[in-house]
């Protein structure tokens, strides 16, 4: 299948264009709601407010943004599919959970592996719940530490997952460390590092682990671009250029991690916190920035228009690579 799942339906990968790869529409940490201090949930503003953003990144010709919020995050498919729809805008989402120390384990540390991992094929293949909206993504995540029992766990179910529906895993990560060991967990149950990005993986000024990234055969996720809080984007930049002298151009995928909608008094706290965090830093400042150091548009294309198709390319080879390979085995009995 060469087509990915969006909010909406389908689309061809040739259709995708330039991509970022780790946005959110609408995130909400569990029991935002009960903070009394939190501002009024309003739905109609928040779609309105979606819809508007979207539109001036679409000024930019991007019209198309993995949201890869887990279900424990606050996922809400049917406000999503309704901002896409209302914007034209294509958004892929996503099965899968966040870390055990932030997102809600407790149903999942209970449920068999079997089960959790029909839980994901099905949200990819018939939809979340009863709404039909498929993701289009796995996500999964590592915290502070390596990873615990419970996200090694999950992670392999991701993996699983991954290769029996022919979609991509998108990782967080926290300020770029475990990936290596998200990655081992990955193929050692069967999943490829080429079919993965290793998300926040710029978060620090640490070109030796970026390039091994790459050199694993895995996406880096140079995606927070804004977050200046974290690592200035001139550094991120700075990174982004190593690696493409390097010869990892082909290994580079590029976001923001920008939430539109971010539930709880941390939403109006991050516009004071990072300023220059938007969906368009990319467009407005680290492109004409990279063009100043001397990369070509080229290159630039490449990153945000070659590297995401080929991401959901290898991914969905996983699926024709092991109906090759049951049908061998049915061959040789």
């Amino acid at each position: 299948m060469q087509r990915a799942q969006t909010a909406t339906g389908t689309m061809d990968f040739s259709a995708m264009g330039p991509t970022l790869i780790h946005e959110h529409i609408y995130v909400g940490g569990p029991g935002w709601q009960f903070d009394l201090k939190a501002p009024k949930y309003v739905r109609s503003d928040l779609i309105a407010r979606c819809v508007d953003k979207l539109q001036e990144m679409q000024a930019h010709g991007c019209h198309t943004i993995v949201d890869p919020c887990p279900m424990d995050l606050g996922r809400d498919v049917e406000f999503v599919a309704e901002v896409a729809q209302r914007s034209g805008h294509n958004i892929i989402l996503a099965t899968g959970v966040y870390t055990e120390a932030d997102g809600i384990p407790s149903t999942f540390r209970t449920l068999p592996t079997e089960a959790i991992l029909e839980l994901y094929v099905s949200e990819i293949t018939e939809g979340v719940g009863d709404t039909r909206i498929k993701a289009g993504v796995i996500k999964i995540a590592a915290g502070e530490h390596a990873n615990n029992a419970y996200e090694e766990r999950m992670t392999a179910i991701a993996a699983e997952a991954s290769r029996l529906t022919g979609v991509p895993i998108v990782s967080h990560t926290h300020i770029a460390t475990f990936g290596h060991e998200q990655l081992d967990v990955i193929e050692a149950h069967g999943g490829c590092a080429n079919c993965t990005v290793v998300g926040h993986s710029g978060d620090r000024d640490d070109h030796d682990y970026q390039r091994s990234i790459a050199e694993r055969g895995a996406y880096v996720g140079l995606d927070r671009f804004g977050l200046e809080m974290v690592l200035p984007d001139d550094i991120r930049i700075r990174n982004l250029m190593q690696l493409v002298e390097a010869g990892h151009r082909d290994k580079i995928l590029v976001s923001h991690d920008h939430v539109i909608c971010l539930l709880g008094r941390i939403g109006p706290m991050m516009v004071d916190m990072a300023p220059n965090w938007s969906l368009t830093r990319i467009f407005d400042y680290v492109m004409p920035q990279l063009k100043k150091l001397g990369m070509p548009q080229a290159d630039i294309d490449h990153i945000l228009i070659d590297n995401p198709r080929t991401l959901f390319t290898n991914a969905a080879a996983q699926v024709l690579a092991g109906q090759s390979q049951a049908r061998e085995s049915a061959t040789a009995k």
